[in-house]
């Protein structure tokens, strides 16, 4: 009786840890703890439970330990506040900030925070206000942009790749829903029906049959997970003796069905990270993409048919922010704890994004305002901002020049950890458009040396230079960076400007394999004088 009695429903679990915890604890953050295995499952009828020792030992053991940790690992100056541990990814990735998929950028609270009408204890100064015009210099995927919209500010974006400027300006178009669905309504009915290889669904049938009796067998979930946490198992011998188990078994109905995998030796970036069926199918869904006559659902329906080969790339899970090496064979996933497979269709996935892009333009429509936006491709080192906005909106052009731009919220890329045109190598592959990878600050492959830290000081102070003749006198300037380099105070000064203040703020759920604690600060500049 007394185990009964320590045993909680889903809901009844929400509640108590709502109480312990003393904030809002819903019953999809229960769900997540029992699905990878952090709190043991107990099933009693058709009711999942859980024993309420093993939730208090899980919330016990973690709760307030991370902040302590972290700031043992990176000082006590850590600004716990910026870290919005209190969010759910889907938080987040609130509306069109999941559009597309986009290394390096941050979370549209933190832009919230900082350009926003805050007046709580955290923060007292506001910086703008709605009718401001802000800029983002280093544009990226538009979260800058997006937020501003939606608070009623105007803002500028611009960035140097073309593509990163496809992704921020879908985001913001006004859309008719009507007509952009019946286009994509028809996009997806083509791909539907389209067929490369009429082995394809009865091999990928028999596949998922076999790799569901292997793992229900060899990694239940969530007990394998449960164990996995608990140390209870060696993952890493584990999982190397039952993938080349399972290995044998996809060997023989890929010879069974005769399919063809990919050109391990290809140059060309499609050709080499997708398997052929999936390839063919790129170019099939890109030419009925290229038919749309209307420029916006022409756009969307390229963004959505990029998000869809993006994670149609020969890949494991876990690498696919990373590529290293095509995976064609299936694999223990590292991420979802069990055999995974390559993708051999973009079809589902085309399908699921479409879905999920409409509803995510439809809830950002409703936020929308009527503040005025520009998304410009061309390089923050000498573009000349007033120019470009005459030539693209005479109504913004004109405020711009009355009011000028009151401040800029941005994060420059980091010093050696990205290249941000091959990250989308993919959709410049397909869609043609021009890289200019050289005119990149800071890439990856040009490493993080004394000759490319100076190049990078160099550089961004060269586009905060050239965006300070744009800007009003009494200007804010708010900076993201990892800077463990020390590289802004030199940048600023060369800006003609002072670093009046600096944020540490924690950055969590981080997405690679490696999850130690790791930092960013934001610095707050004004003009120097």
């Amino acid at each position: 009786m007394q185990q009964t009695r320590n045993l909680l429903t889903i809901k009844e679990a929400s509640r108590w840890a709502s109480d312990f915890l003393k904030r809002d604890i819903s019953e999809s953050n229960i769900s997540y703890l029992v699905q990878y295995g952090k709190v043991r499952k107990h099933n009693r009828d058709s009711s999942v439970l859980i024993d309420i020792n093993d939730l208090k030992k899980y919330y016990e053991s973690y709760r307030g330990w991370r902040e302590i940790n972290w700031k043992k690992r990176l000082g006590d100056d850590l600004n716990w506040a910026l870290s919005f541990d209190h969010l759910r990814e889907k938080d987040t990735t609130k509306h069109v900030h999941r559009l597309h998929p986009y290394k390096g950028k941050f979370i549209p609270q933190l832009v919230q925070y900082f350009i926003g009408d805050h007046t709580d204890d955290f923060k007292k100064e506001v910086y703008f206000s709605p009718g401001d015009i802000i800029l983002d210099p280093f544009s990226g995927s538009g979260t800058t942009l997006v937020q501003a919209h939606e608070m009623g500010m105007h803002s500028i974006g611009i960035d140097i790749s073309h593509f990163n400027c496809i992704i921020t300006e879908t985001k913001l178009l006004p859309y008719d829903f009507l007509s952009v669905e019946n286009e994509i309504r028809k996009v997806k009915e083509a791909i539907t029906s389209y067929e490369t290889d009429g082995n394809i669904t009865a091999f990928e049938k028999e596949l998922l049959a076999h790799m569901a009796d292997f793992n229900n067998k060899y990694f239940p979930s969530p007990a394998f997970k449960y164990k996995v946490q608990r140390k209870q198992i060696n993952e890493e011998k584990y999982a190397v003796e039952k993938e080349k188990e399972f290995l044998k078994t996809y060997d023989e109905l890929v010879k069974k069905y005769g399919i063809e995998l990919n050109h391990f030796s290809a140059q060309n970036f499609l050709d080499k990270w997708y398997i052929r069926n999936v390839r063919k199918e790129i170019d099939f869904a890109f030419e009925q993409v290229k038919k749309i006559r209307d420029i916006k659902n022409k756009k969307i329906s390229a963004v959505i048919l990029s998000r869809t080969i993006r994670s149609c790339r020969a890949t494991t899970h876990s690498d696919l922010a990373t590529l290293k090496e095509p995976q064609v064979t299936t694999y223990y996933c590292w991420k979802h704890k069990k055999i995974c497979k390559p993708l051999f269709s973009i079809k589902s996935w085309f399908d699921r994004y479409a879905t999920d892009t409409l509803c995510r333009l439809k809830t950002f429509a409703k936020l929308k305002t009527d503040s005025h936006y520009a998304v410009l491709p061309a390089d923050s080192r000498t573009v000349d901002i007033f120019k470009e906005i005459e030539k693209c909106n005479k109504n913004f052009s004109m405020l711009l020049k009355k009011q000028k731009i009151r401040g800029i919220f941005t994060s420059p890329p980091y010093v050696g950890q990205i290249d941000y045109h091959e990250q989308h190598a993919y959709a410049y592959d397909l869609f043609g458009f021009e890289r200019k990878d050289e005119l990149e600050i800071g890439p990856l492959y040009k490493g993080q040396g004394a000759e490319a830290r100076a190049s990078y000081i160099q550089g961004i102070a060269d586009v905060l230079n050239n965006c300070r003749r744009f800007m009003v006198n009494g200007y804010e300037v708010f900076l993201v960076a990892n800077d463990k380099w020390n590289l802004y105070p030199a940048i600023a000064e060369r800006a003609g400007m002072r670093i009046v203040n600096q944020f540490k703020r924690p950055v969590l759920n981080r997405t690679e394999r490696d999850k130690s604690p790791y930092s960013e600060i934001i610095f707050h500049l004004k003009n120097g004088n």
